[in-house]
């Protein structure tokens, strides 16, 4: 199969060459159906899919703690441990997969993984003590499995392998745009999931569905052909750039960013389940958080066709803008009605944002670290929600959920200091 992918693969490279300058818009659409064909259609249902368990991980635990133990707090530190655990490890397995391959990485860790969400439930419901429940957390968000930045790796391959030089700027913006659009649904569905299963079945019924989509499609997604194909297509696949390449300014603004991200996710869906826990309506705040996906998902698959000179760095800046502005209409809600609108115009802004940035990442990524800088995005989003979880689960407890609902708007003011501080590095993003 690898071989038979590759000798298309060199088939489109030649067809390409022989496309002449005035037919851009017809060979972008080649080089985008190049793309699908060597990835092939049932890969990218597949990596949607097998994302889901990931934007399950922290909601989950956090609805199942707050029922079983009564606590927003409790559950709010329960789901900022699982994500402590993917910010120290999932950079490591980042680091693993670019140099022993993804397979041999997401087979042992994606199996690790199931086993723990699938023993959450019976911790929870038994009598273990608290610090019982954060050490297994954590565990849980160490073995997440990384899907997200794995996929784009692997895409950022093959555009590099089989699209002209002059086309792979249009086209990597595309799949990127994709790709966030991918992300920005599964984060969204994944707490739409758990609050309905938590609301037409039981809160442990959502962490044990995340545990069976991790050992079928994560498992499938691991052994796919294009996890091969990575290796297989990679420009300098001995050459890996010095690991303080991703210490880089740069790229660090655009990790703050997506750090930024993640807070404003944790901060918007905790503050959402407390204003929504004091009339005993917590569980469903799963449902009405999906209301942000909307607008974010048009839009993050919009974007693809903004004009180049609307700039990536102009992208962020502009919709990051538009994030706090509509993030601070939600501090100022006081009903459910007045929530929905504001997380409707939430997603406008989110969406667009979070392709600028792993746009940004993919441009500014050092040879041989893609899937490094992929994670470090993955896991800075991760860590964002859930320490944002987590105090945002205290500050409800101890002030109220009135003053919860600020703390979005906090979280999107980093977004836009990072855009900001990116913009001042005045350097343009070089091609890894």
């Amino acid at each position: 199969m690898c071989n038979y992918l590759l000798c298309r693969l060199r088939r489109r490279i030649k067809a390409a060459r022989q496309i002449p300058p005035a037919e851009v818009m017809h060979a972008t659409r080649l080089s985008g159906n190049a793309v699908i064909r060597s990835a092939g259609r049932a890969y990218f249902p597949l990596a949607f899919i097998a994302r889901l368990p990931f934007a399950m991980m922290t909601v989950g635990v956090l609805t199942l703690v707050v029922a079983e133990r009564g606590s927003v707090t409790l559950g709010g530190l329960n789901s900022a441990a699982a994500g402590l655990g993917t910010a120290f490890v999932g950079p490591l397995l980042g680091a693993a997969a670019d140099r022993f391959g993804q397979r041999r990485v997401l087979v042992p860790v994606g199996l690790a993984n199931a086993a723990l969400l699938g023993a959450f439930p019976f911790v929870v419901a038994g009598s273990a003590d608290d610090l019982v429940l954060l050490a297994l957390s954590v565990l849980i968000g160490a073995s997440a499995p990384q899907i997200a930045p794995m996929s784009r790796t692997r895409l950022v391959a093959i555009i590099r392998r089989t699209v002209r030089a002059d086309r792979r700027e249009r086209v990597l913006g595309s799949t990127m745009a994709y790709e966030s659009a991918a992300d920005e649904t599964v984060f969204i569905v994944g707490p739409f999931l758990v609050g309905l299963l938590a609301t037409a079945l039981a809160p442990w019924f959502a962490v044990a569905g995340a545990a069976v989509l991790t050992l079928v499609f994560v498992t499938w997604f691991a052994v796919h052909p294009t996890g091969r194909l990575v290796a297989a297509t990679s420009d300098q696949p001995h050459v890996q750039a010095p690991a303080r390449e991703l210490a880089r300014f740069p790229l660090l603004t655009v990790v703050t960013g997506a750090l930024g991200i993640g807070f404003f996710f944790g901060a918007t869906l905790t503050s959402l389940t407390g204003f929504l826990a004091v009339d005993g309506d917590g569980d469903r705040a799963g449902l009405l958080y999906g209301v942000m996906g909307i607008g974010s998902a048009a839009l993050a698959l919009g974007s693809a066709a903004l004009p180049t000179r609307f700039s990536l760095r102009a992208r962020w800046l502009a919709f990051g803008t538009l994030l706090l502005t509509a993030a601070l209409l939600f501090a100022l809600a006081r009903s459910e009605a007045a929530l929905l609108a504001a997380l409707a115009v939430l997603g406008c802004g989110v969406g667009p944002t979070v392709v600028s940035q792993y746009s940004l990442g993919a441009q500014l990524s050092p040879a041989g670290r893609s899937a490094t800088t992929m994670t470090m995005l993955g896991s800075a989003v991760v860590v964002g929600q859930a320490v944002a979880s987590a105090v945002t689960g205290i500050v409800t407890d101890s002030f109220g959920a009135n003053t919860a609902l600020a703390l979005p708007s906090l979280a999107a003011a980093l977004v836009v200091a990072a855009a900001l501080a990116h913009h001042a590095a005045g350097r343009r993003p070089r091609p890894a």
